[in-house]
């Protein structure tokens, strides 16, 4: 059964339906009770009264992720004019610590700055989410070097990227996407690095894993590419551009698989390499356009040493990861994949990978109080750019170029 979302619920009276989102009420009459689901389009109630599925919910904390399955009926006295009956609990995250302010009343009590030192969670309240979009920036895990600048006295950076605030969001919103400029401080001189570049970032929660995300993009991609031919053919034409063509699916291969391909079809023996290199991608790029007919290729299950900290590991073979990466014509123009949703296994992590946990206090707020699910990815605009165009370096599509040479103009 697909999962809809609370402001679908109403258009399915009589059916036996799938929720999920976050406990915001629960009020037990003893031989029922009441519960208020929360997601990113609403509210919607659902009563108990089965002892069993009652019992799941003791000792749960408000904002733990819950999926419900239940049969829609109309009821005048729901503020929805309907609700959930005959339901079925599962708790994908519980919250088991109470939360520093109540986030379900009508008004937020807390003081200002209780309030911003504890946004990962109050920016969940309804009027909050009325009020806010998101455009922020952080700091990741993924190897970069950041620029570090003083703020007033303390060390700061300039944005390596929005993985962490995306995460975060997407237990206020579920979805968000973000496109920004993000900084790389690494003194790399390449045909495809710039020290700074725009990034188009989206992160979506309750999903599967991360083919989820990877169907998501695919249908980006194909949009996107849809867009263009439609709307600039006069600049294609031009710039005597080719747009592929995106079917309902992108080949997809594991990394083990593909450089096994590689050995076979090239000669080259990669096979144990954590990455691919650059000729690499080439080739996989012209072996997926030869036999199968895509001029892009996902490539999967990178290990978890190359992605460490919130990259899920697949729980088959843990020392592989559920990220991917996705290649257009020689050169890989995406990374996502799916990330650990749980609070436990992140703040072990960080201990592992020699990460403060304190130090990342505001991200882990959000999944000490709950979150769903989740992944996303990255898509590096100027080299997508640069693909499409067949330009021979990134700088040709980045308008004013920042690297080791050039700040100006």
């Amino acid at each position: 059964m697909e999962r809809i979302r609370t402001d679908q619920v109403t258009s399915h009276v009589g059916e036996r339906v799938k929720l999920a989102g976050w406990m915001h009420n629960w009020r037990d009459m003893g031989k029922f009770g009441f519960l208020v689901l929360r997601d990113g389009a609403g509210t919607f109630q659902a009563v108990f009264d089965k002892p069993a599925e009652m019992e799941k919910l003791q000792g749960l904390q408000y904002e733990s992720v819950l999926e419900l399955e239940g049969v829609v009926a109309e009821e005048p006295r729901a503020p929805a004019g309907a609700e959930l009956r005959d339901c079925e609990v599962r708790v994908i995250s519980p919250v088991l610590e109470p939360l520093p302010f109540e986030i379900n009343k009508k008004e937020l009590k807390p003081g200002l700055d209780i309030f911003l030192n504890h946004a990962p969670l109050g920016l969940r309240h309804l009027e909050k989410r009325a009020l806010f979009r998101i455009s922020a920036g952080s700091a990741t895990e993924s190897g970069a070097n950041v620029f570090q600048i003083d703020y007033c006295g303390r060390p700061a950076y300039v944005a390596q990227s929005p993985q962490f605030y995306k995460q975060i969001m997407v237990g206020v919103f579920e979805r968000v996407f973000e496109i920004g400029p993000v900084f790389r401080a690494e003194k790399h001189s390449t045909s495809r690095h710039t020290n700074e570049y725009v990034s188009l970032d989206f992160e979506m929660g309750f999903i599967k894993d991360h083919t989820d995300v990877m169907a998501m993009l695919t249908e980006v991609m194909r949009h996107m590419f849809d867009r263009l031919t439609n709307e600039r053919a006069r600049e294609l034409e031009r710039l005597k551009m080719h747009v592929p063509t995106v079917g309902d699916s992108i080949p997809s291969f594991r990394l083990l698989g593909a450089q096994q391909l590689i050995f076979e079809r090239y000669g080259e023996d990669c096979r144990g390499e954590p990455d691919l290199a650059p000729q690499h991608e080439a080739w996989l790029c012209e072996y997926a356009e030869q036999e199968l007919g895509s001029e892009l290729l996902f490539i999967t299950h990178y290990p978890t040493s190359k992605r460490p900290f919130y990259t899920m590991p697949d729980e088959e073979d843990p020392s592989l990861s559920k990220g991917f990466d996705l290649l257009f014509r020689g050169c890989e123009i995406v990374t996502g994949g799916q990330r650990i949703h749980s609070f436990q296994q992140l703040h072990d992590n960080a201990i592992k990978w020699g990460i403060n946990p304190e130090d990342i206090d505001g991200y882990l707020q959000a999944f000490r109080y709950g979150m769903p699910p989740h992944g996303g990815c990255a898509i590096g605009l100027e080299r997508l750019v640069m693909q499409l165009a067949g330009l021979g370096n990134l700088r040709e599509s980045t308008l004013f170029p920042r690297d080791l040479d050039r700040v100006s103009p």
